[in-house]
């Protein structure tokens, strides 16, 4: 899988469309759930997603040990079997000597590319050109046989990269994906054009700015509502360009729905999940579950995904996808090619 002569590889090398930051499903122990974490990787596969990014800020990375994150990540690599590429991050130690032995390891996982935190490479009230010092030593220790990325993850505070850091991640050759978290056209249009010509890609986090980043030159999405309504979000990347009109309904949609993410995420969505079928909790170890609840989320929740079910009516999208379902994985690509008229 890491071997870069391999022809499938070099295709995937592009790290463009949608990469869902996967859930971790937890057990009644709140120990990781390995039949319904199968159960979920299934489902994203048959929305159709391009690649999964697996160990990051929604699978409550911070809460996992490092043994977990390993274990996690490879089995997200031996599930996905080479159906599509997989990156992770587990990327949470304050020392760089940690943080070295821990991106080692996930390297080891089989994995495409392994993602760096940003806000590991610097204390909050250090410049960037000691995160760029740190990047540099880090990268230099992270065995070759795997890519590398950048995640400006917000927790437990957001760093954004300065333009050097992107032009240097550029030139390095071995980095092609940066989770944008900055919500900033105009950011990412300066990252795109510093990128351009490399490997470097930039897939945006945020869905306010989703339809108008990929009119800019970014390269896709990498948002936690791709844990709600992959389908949505995979036609989109697939069909903005040649539908327009439908495109620009459905971004707007997109845009409202994404404030799910106040509703104590990532409980609302492993609620979604359970309703699925696919976990057989709701537990988290960021956050109590029991508020979500109390607080009367669920029916705004419910709500959002009916509204999305209507929207995939529309776009003449298969509903209702399970992991169960033998026949979703292929289902939704021959849809893609269809694009119907605006009603």
């Amino acid at each position: 899988m890491n071997d870069r002569s391999d022809g499938p590889r070099t295709r995937r090398e592009e790290y463009r469309g949608v990469w869902p930051v996967m859930l971790t499903p937890f057990d009644e122990r709140n120990e990781i759930d390995w039949d319904s974490l199968g159960r979920l990787v299934d489902w994203y596969l048959a929305s159709g997603v391009h690649g999964l990014f697996a160990a990051c800020q929604s699978s409550e990375v911070f809460w996992l040990s490092d043994a977990e994150a390993v274990a996690l990540s490879r089995f997200v690599v031996e599930k996905v079997a080479g159906r599509v590429p997989v990156v992770t991050s587990g990327h949470t130690a304050s020392a760089l000597s940690q943080q070295a032995d821990q991106l080692a390891a996930l390297a080891a996982t089989g994995v495409d590319g392994v993602i760096l935190i940003s806000n590991r490479l610097a204390a909050p009230s250090e410049p960037s050109a000691v995160a760029l010092e740190n990047l540099a030593w880090l990268t230099e220790r992270i065995p070759g046989t795997v890519d590398l990325g950048v995640y400006e993850c917000p927790y437990p505070y957001k760093r954004l990269l300065s333009d050097d850091m992107v032009a240097w991640c550029a030139a390095n050759g071995r980095y092609t994906f940066i989770k944008d978290t900055s919500c900033d056209l105009e950011v990412m249009r300066r990252r795109v054009a510093l990128a351009a010509g490399s490997r470097l890609r930039i897939a945006n986090a945020n869905s306010q700015t989703l339809l108008a980043s990929l009119r800019s030159g970014c390269s896709g999405f990498s948002g936690v509502m791709a844990n709600v309504h992959p389908e949505l979000y995979v036609w989109l990347y697939e069909n903005w360009r040649r539908a327009p009109e439908q495109a620009e309904r459905l971004a707007r949609y997109l845009s409202v729905a994404a404030l799910a993410e106040t509703l104590d995420y990532p409980v609302c969505a492993k609620q979604f999940q359970h309703t699925l079928g696919n976990f057989r909790t709701v537990n988290c170890r960021s956050r109590e579950a029991g508020r979500y609840f109390a607080n009367g989320l669920e029916d705004t929740m419910r709500q959002i995904v009916e509204l999305g079910e209507d929207v995939k009516r529309w776009l003449e999208i298969p509903a209702g996808f399970t992991a169960a379902d033998p026949e979703a994985e292929h289902v939704l690509g021959a849809r893609q090619a269809q694009v119907p008229a605006l009603r």
